[in-house]
């Protein structure tokens, strides 16, 4: 039972290391991931709806494929195509366009989701382990052995104070990342009513000439 239990001690703090070593390996890519697609996003975006409103729909395409790796200049680009073509169901596929988005900016936040959440359980474990051992280790060498046993137990308590270390920054980290995809996929919605607005109004300009 003893060394069952040190060995579970051993594995909780290798698990621990692994999961610290995959939440800073997540959340280095999606980093990268976010600046990429957030690069000039001021510019482009303001860029964008500047030409929308002046019904400059070409110049807008076009200034959209200058920056594809934008998620703004991506979905203006994707839109702004089928706009000059005329496509009727433009709503829907835009809309669809910013699922497509969101799904590839949430690509592997559960993963820090769920080792924010579960880390300082994890650390728990390992702890209750470690006080397992140290109390069995004082039934067995009695009063003799206090000290090492008053050891143990501190060297349990670095699994708590680890699950804590890990979850704390981590959770923060998904937040952080949860945030920006919601400013994102506001500010796409925001670029889609512009480009049905001026669907709209070029429709009703068409609809007037003809009569």
């Amino acid at each position: 039972m003893e060394t069952l239990v040190s060995f579970g001690e051993t594995i909780i703090f290798i698990v621990m290391l692994i999961a610290s070593i995959l939440a800073i390996a997540v959340g280095t890519e999606r980093a990268i991931v976010f600046k990429r697609n957030t690069k000039s996003t001021d510019s482009i975006l303001k860029n964008l709806i500047d030409k929308i409103r002046k019904k400059d729909i070409n110049g807008a395409s076009e200034f959209s494929r200058q920056s594809v790796e934008n998620v703004y200049a991506r979905f203006a680009d994707l839109s702004l195509e089928h706009y000059k073509d005329g496509h009727d169901g433009l709503q829907e596929l835009m809309e669809g366009q910013i699922i497509h988005e969101r799904i590839g900016l949430e690509k592997r936040l559960t993963i820090l989701n769920s080792l924010g959440n579960n880390a300082p359980f994890i650390g728990l474990l390992g702890t209750v382990l470690g006080v397992i051992n140290a109390f069995n280790g004082l039934g067995t060498l009695g009063n003799a052995g206090a000290e090492v046993v008053m050891r143990g137990i501190s060297t349990a308590l670095f699994a708590t104070a680890g699950g804590l270390f890990l979850a704390i920054p981590v959770v923060m980290v998904n937040n952080y990342f949860s945030k920006k995809v919601k400013v994102i996929m506001q500010n796409l919605e925001i670029l889609s009513k512009e480009i049905l607005a001026s669907q709209s109004a070029k429709k009703t300009g068409s609809a007037r000439s003809h009569s």
